[in-house]
């Protein structure tokens, strides 16, 4: 089957063209800048060969236009019509509790989709408008909603409950969600075959660790516990989110700097973490220069980065009673050797052994530990979008 897979953000459309039957893939891109100044887009063949155009692209309608008349041009195209395209398959954000696995979209689906916008604010509206939009634009191919949250549907109501009056849940279904969910499943999975592990008699822990990042435990095959909650602020220090942070903190700024929710939103989610600890940038990238060339706070911020993720590890390890995987992916968790090996060192009690040689591998998938190691330690490029691919091959394939 031929699977257009979207993901749609506020001002993006990112883009990916799958031949699931050859296990291909003919073409991927992205649209920037939506209803911006200087949107345009980018796109990618099966042969390497990028080009970029720069277009008005004032909503995600003619965004999704300029999508599929960029896959059927005949000089950089790679469909003679668009009625090749068998099947669209879209990332959703939050999927609540009403979503536990992907769904064929239906009427009722995208009205619960639009339901969830309250704890989703930024992204479900954004997700709903690339389904509207392909709805229009082609509008007898099936479609298929995967949801971010619904791999960690599985958690026990104590992992995934705060403590606050109970009537808060009942009422607004204020809970732990957790999100990455199609990464840590796809990490998982993979895990198991890579890492020759029985599914049914495993304990992992899966760290997605890029720009927003999250940790999971999984244990024989479910989600028990993750680091994100009812929003991706939750958890780990991230590019520009704060993660776990006092609540009092919050309600103490609030008053010292009069801050009202939208402006307390903005704090938290877009100057926090790595930007607003380094000062610098919220890219990883930026802080590794910025240490290399001694700089106290890019040390810092790393520091404190690696120190929280070695926590979560580690308080993973404890909820599952030991570990038997540790998989890194995202673009961090796959390309930054600094973190891998503070977190490697910190797990010596566990038993834990490492290769210098192969922990320094990067963007690849590498077992890192060594065979006489305790537990296993691995680097698993993630692979979202070729999930949601065979998801929707699997909704809509014709018997």
């Amino acid at each position: 089957m031929k699977i257009l897979v979207l993901n749609c953000g506020s001002s993006s459309i990112k883009y990916k063209l799958y031949d699931t039957t050859q296990n291909q893939t003919l073409a991927s891109g992205g649209v920037e800048k939506i209803g911006l100044e200087g949107s345009f887009l980018k796109h990618k063949q099966s042969n390497g060969k990028k080009t970029e155009q720069t277009q008005p692209i004032p909503t995600h309608t003619e965004g999704i236009a300029a999508v599929l008349a960029t896959l059927t041009d005949t000089s950089i195209g790679c469909l003679h019509n668009l009625n090749e395209i068998d099947a669209v398959g879209h990332r959703v954000v939050h999927g609540g509790e009403q979503f536990k696995e992907s769904m064929l979209l239906t009427a009722d689906v995208l009205d619960g989709i639009k339901a969830m916008s309250d704890l989703a604010p930024l992204h479900n509206p954004a997700n709903q408008k690339g389904i509207e939009a392909i709805s229009q634009q082609l509008p007898t191919v099936p479609q298929v909603a995967v949801f971010d949250t619904a791999f960690h549907q599985t958690m026990p109501p104590h992992a995934y409950l705060y403590a606050l009056p109970y009537r808060y849940y009942e009422q607004y279904g204020l809970r732990r969600y957790g999100f990455h969910g199609t990464s840590h499943r796809y990490v998982a999975q993979r895990a198991y075959d890579f890492l020759k592990l029985d599914p049914s008699h495993s304990r992992i822990i899966t760290a997605h660790i890029g720009n927003g990042a999250s940790i999971a435990a999984i244990e024989n095959s479910r989600c028990i516990d993750t680091s994100m909650g009812l929003t991706p602020t939750e958890g780990l220090m991230m590019g520009t989110r704060c993660g776990d942070v006092d609540p009092g903190a919050l309600l103490y700024l609030m008053e010292k700097e009069q801050l009202d929710a939208k402006k307390l939103s903005n704090l938290v989610n877009r100057q926090s973490g790595v930007l607003g600890i380094s000062e610098l940038s919220s890219d990883m990238r930026t802080i590794r220069e910025a240490l290399a060339d001694g700089n106290a706070r890019a040390s810092l911020t790393m520091d404190m980065y690696n120190y929280r993720i070695t926590k979560q590890i580690g308080a993973y390890t404890a909820a599952m009673n030991g570990v038997d995987a540790i998989i890194f992916t995202g673009g961090v968790g796959e390309n930054q050797v600094q973190t891998r090996t503070y977190v490697a060192n910190h797990l010596t009690y566990l038993g834990a052994e490492y290769d210098k040689e192969k922990i320094a591998i990067c963007g690849e998938e590498i077992v890192f530990s060594t065979s006489s190691s305790h537990i296993k330690m691995a680097v698993i490029p993630t692979d979202e979008e070729w999930m949601i691919a065979l998801d929707t091959e699997r909704l809509t394939a014709k018997d």
